[in-house]
């Protein structure tokens, strides 16, 4: 091993992961301005259902759970880059939910036909969804390379690793 990346790997034990952890709070960022791109939408009634406040209770599970898991991935801690896999399936899977569904439907209103949600608000919420999702992958990715290293890097050097 060279002796540049010795000392990068050495490094490691006293800095933190934050390219990791800065990619899980962008996905935070990407999830609120989802939250936020949905919610203001009031066409109708089509919004004021049980599946709403489901979706609210996870946006505040999932920021919860983003967050957590970027100060573990930070600290070099591998079950987290699992966790934020895990979110990230998540958010793909919810452009199913309501985005899809609400562009698809309409509602009756002064006896007009209106889209519950347009094309514009459709594709910005397609594309948070998205992108949180690759940053959550992609700090996953990031995280558990990085952790790997240097729990192989203390292996070598015959310390326990916390």
């Amino acid at each position: 091993m060279s002796e540049e990346k010795q000392i990068r790997l050495d490094r490691m034990r006293y800095t933190k992961n934050s390219l990791a952890s800065t990619l899980a709070i962008a996905a935070i960022l990407f999830d609120v301005f989802y939250f936020i791109s949905i919610y203001e939408s009031n066409v109708g009634s089509w919004y004021y259902n049980i599946l709403m406040g489901a979706s609210i209770l996870y946006n505040l599970i999932f920021m919860l759970a983003a967050f957590l898991s970027s100060e573990g991935i930070k600290n070099y801690k591998i079950p987290y880059a699992y966790v934020l896999v895990v979110l990230g399936v998540i958010q793909i899977i919810r452009i199913f939910i309501y985005p899809v569904r609400a562009h698809s439907s309409s509602v009756t209103i002064q006896d007009q036909a209106v889209i519950v949600m347009e094309t514009a608000q459709f594709v910005r919420c397609v594309l948070y969804l998205l992108l949180s999702a690759i940053c959550l992958i992609a700090s996953a990715v990031v995280g558990y390379i990085r952790s790997r290293a240097l729990k192989q890097h203390l292996e070598t050097l015959n310390i326990q690793s916390a």
